[in-house]
């Protein structure tokens, strides 16, 4: 059943654990703001300049990862994925009512994972309306 879990709930998850313990500190949200944005590592680059990669970074770089294996699991057709797609619709609502009503989820980190909870949600019902069209037309096309 840990299957059916969508796997976008992760970054979902690490996002609210900086803000919300960022923000339960002495700092407040300008404390998890600065989590999010301040340089965990640098890496030089060749033309000279430095690459510097935050936690809010490594967290979208997660996110687009795990994107990428959620639309491979929404093409599948077992009865766990219609679960995955309910469950990934609870995740994106509750990133939406993050985003609109709680102050350090309103930035363009997690607005930009919300975008991949909401491409989530779109790929795995796209995905298995077509699916199911095309065994339907399979099942009629036969009986001429």
């Amino acid at each position: 059943m840990l299957i059916a879990l969508p796997l976008l709930l992760i970054p979902v998850v690490l996002y609210n654990i900086v803000v919300l313990w960022g923000a339960s500190g002495q700092g407040g949200l300008a404390a998890a703001d600065e989590i999010l944005r301040d340089p965990v590592f640098s890496i030089p680059m060749t033309s000279g300049a430095n690459w510097s990669v935050g936690v809010g970074d490594l967290i979208l770089f997660l996110a687009l990862i795990l994107l990428f294996f959620e639309l491979l699991k929404s093409t599948s057709s077992q009865k766990v994925a219609i679960v995955n797609h309910a469950l990934s619709l609870i995740v994106f609502v509750v990133c939406l009512v993050e985003f609109l009503l709680i102050r350090g989820f309103a930035t363009s980190t997690f607005f930009l994972i919300l975008t991949m909870v909401m491409l989530d949600v779109l790929a795995g019902f796209i995905v298995t309306i077509i699916a199911a069209r095309r065994d339907l037309d399979f099942s009629n096309g036969g009986g001429a």
